[in-house]
């Protein structure tokens, strides 16, 4: 189970109003080609495509900032005001070339409610400091371990989210 499968279904079982965004591989061919980013309200766009130039580039994507700011930026700024659960998957390197993301990310580590994310385990200055928040609780996915975590973290958050 991956990181986005486990919080999809996690999304599932977690009660409350959830807003926030989930990426996702677009495949060709059995090739990945790019990453799509879906609001959980329902738009959703390319985030990273090979066809596309860029900048920024991450290896061969061209990334669409703009594309991104509009649904998952947007999708996370109107969760810090109406969601009861935060969803961000994912805080990796094509979401942190946008610094209007990583504003909004700092804005969720100091909002009232809980968050749900998925973060890059490779060092990273954004990442890092947001590992290293005092109130942000990791979990390592491996290959043996989903329904492990899923337990643990539903029971976190339904803890913190009072049910």
């Amino acid at each position: 189970m991956g990181k986005t499968s486990l919080l999809l279904s996690l999304l599932k079982t977690l009660p409350g109003k959830k807003g926030g965004f989930y990426t996702r591989e677009i495949r060709e061919g059995g090739q990945r080609v790019g990453f799509q980013v879906t609001d959980l309200a329902g738009p959703e766009g390319v985030l990273a495509h090979v066809r596309f130039a860029g900048p920024p580039r991450l290896g061969r994507y061209g990334v669409d900032l703009k594309t991104f700011e509009a649904i998952g930026v947007q999708a996370v700024i109107r969760a810090l005001q109406d969601a009861d659960l935060i969803i961000i998957d994912e805080i990796g390197k094509m979401e942190l070339y946008s610094s209007l993301f990583e504003m909004s990310l700092f804005k969720v580590l100091e909002a009232p409610q809980p968050f749900l994310a998925t973060i890059l385990a490779k060092a990273h200055p954004v990442a890092d400091r947001i590992k290293a928040h005092p109130e942000v609780r990791l979990h390592q996915l491996t290959s043996t371990n989903g329904q492990k975590v899923a337990h643990v973290i539903t029971m976190d958050l339904c803890r913190q989210l009072g049910s």
